[in-house]
């Protein structure tokens, strides 16, 4: 259990900074599926992360099966449906959309591990899900639904492979993360052989900023972003540390927009902040904290 220790300037600094580092993240990984497929270059951001921590794992001990099936629906299923969906979509209203991420996780475990959410919970859960229809725009949609569905089942994803995460004993948040990276990529690679086309072109033909994208995502959005959080939930209640990734796609919007010159639509920025309080309602109910997530960050 976390010591439960009041946070610290600099743990509260930390925790601004991972929503910092995790909401870019869609903005450069926007920027990168300009010249790369979306699930290719998610296979060279595991490859960079893999070599950045394989190092330090240890034996899987006897977790082997679980972290396949684990990578296998919450990495790589998860990214290539989120990001995929991303090229249709701002980075901005990804990174908004994405946060269903924490309703999926209450729904699954309510109905697949007997959980018992709270009615703060379940109003959040509605509220959360009311913000997705206003930025879907209820009849006018304008080519984008098919692009939310796949970010949606990329949140959706990501929670059920929280909930398999779980089944892991013996080994700690970094762990997990690593053996989830070097699992990730060869299942990636084979993702992006059969449904995409164009890679050996788009590896060509890519400049340096394009190879930061990938850089920045492995290294600093996966590695650093996750070696800050689990720091943060060594020492704190998940209920005290969660709150802070509401900045995420506050961060994200404001990158969009600075970066990559993304308009501000009045209608998916007020979905996005309906989506936002049933969020904070579900992440500070008191009642039942969530569960950490530790297998990959929320994108």
């Amino acid at each position: 259990m976390p010591a439960d220790l009041r946070m610290t300037a600099a743990d509260v600094a930390k925790a601004i900074g991972i929503a910092l580092i995790w909401g870019m993240g869609f903005v450069v990984a926007k920027s990168g599926t300009e010249t790369f497929p979306p699930i290719l270059l998610q296979a060279l951001r595991f490859v960079v992360t893999s070599v950045a921590l394989v190092w330090f794992l240890p034996r899987p001990a006897g977790n082997m099966r679980w972290l396949l099936i684990a990578t296998f629906v919450g990495a790589t299923v998860q990214y290539a449906l989120t990001f995929t969906g991303l090229t249709g979509l701002s980075a901005g209203v990804a990174a908004l959309v994405v946060q269903t991420e924490v309703p999926f996780l209450v729904l699954l475990g309510a109905l697949v591990m007997g959980e018992r959410p709270t009615r703060r919970k379940w109003v959040g859960i509605g509220i959360a899900f009311a913000g997705v229809a206003v930025i879907t725009g209820i009849g006018h949609l304008q080519g984008s639904l098919g692009s939310i569905l796949l970010v949606l089942g990329g949140a959706f994803t990501w929670a059920m492979g929280q909930v398999l995460v779980r089944k892991i004993r013996g080994l700690n948040g970094l762990a997990v993360t690593g053996w989830i990276a070097v699992l990730a990529v060869p299942q990636l690679f084979v993702a992006s052989f059969l449904f995409e086309s164009g890679q050996r072109a788009a590896i060509v033909s890519a400049g340096p900023s394009v190879w930061f994208a990938v850089l920045y995502l492995g290294l600093v959005m996966q590695a650093l972003g996750y070696a800050w959080w689990n720091s943060l939930l060594i020492r704190h209640e998940v209920g005290k540390v969660a709150p802070f990734l509401l900045l995420l796609p506050i961060f994200a919007v404001l990158g969009g927009v600075v970066f990559l010159g993304e308009a501000l639509v009045p209608s998916r920025l007020i979905g996005g902040a309906i989506i936002l309080a049933g969020v904070a309602l579900i992440s500070t109910d008191k009642g039942r904290a969530l569960p950490a997530p530790v297998a990959v960050e929320p994108a």
